[in-house]
């Protein structure tokens, strides 16, 4: 696709659609933690998406772990540098002993791996989005937040879109 095409644009429900299809069939994202004193870090993990939140599991003494216990605002990013898909919110931290049933058996099921039977703890972190961005290209770059303090958008505010010339500027 032509990345000035602003005929290629995604309508909001067809970027909210494609997000969720994203969320829902992937396997990695790019996980952003800081820590007020060591700065920022960023690592791949498997996550899963429940309907509600992104189920992530690391080391219970990594550097995710403690990034996240001192800071619990993160940023995911699945990793496709088109088809872009951004995810902010907070972490909440389960120890394996605590994590709900459901969503770590979900997370065994998506990946043919329990950490609650690995003799090393784990930590689950349950990621509840407040925005998610997506964008496809130059075209979409404007309007692309699809979720707003964490719940998505149901149509595109109108000052965001630009009135197009006859010319299709």
């Amino acid at each position: 696709m032509d990345t000035t095409d602003i005929a290629g644009r995604r309508t909001l429900p067809e970027r909210t659609r494609d997000t969720l299809r994203r969320l829902t069939t992937e396997r990695d994202a790019w996980l952003s933690t800081a820590h007020p004193d060591h700065g920022p870090h960023q690592v791949p993990l498997w996550f899963l998406w429940d309907g509600r939140a992104v189920w992530m599991c690391t080391g219970a003494t990594s550097v995710t772990a403690r990034n996240v216990r001192a800071e619990p605002r993160v940023r995911l990013a699945l990793p496709d540098a088109f088809d872009v898909v951004l995810v902010q919110g907070e972490a909440e931290c389960f120890t394996d002993q605590e994590v709900p049933g459901p969503a770590a058996e979900a997370f065994a099921g998506k990946f043919g791996w329990d950490p609650r039977g690995e003799e090393g703890h784990f930590l689950y972190l349950r990621v509840t989005p407040r925005t998610v961005r997506a964008w496809r290209g130059v075209p979409e770059l404007r309007g692309r937040v699809v979720m707003r303090d964490g719940k998505w958008l149901e149509r595109q505010p109108s000052s965001t879109i630009p009135p197009r010339t006859p010319d299709g500027r």
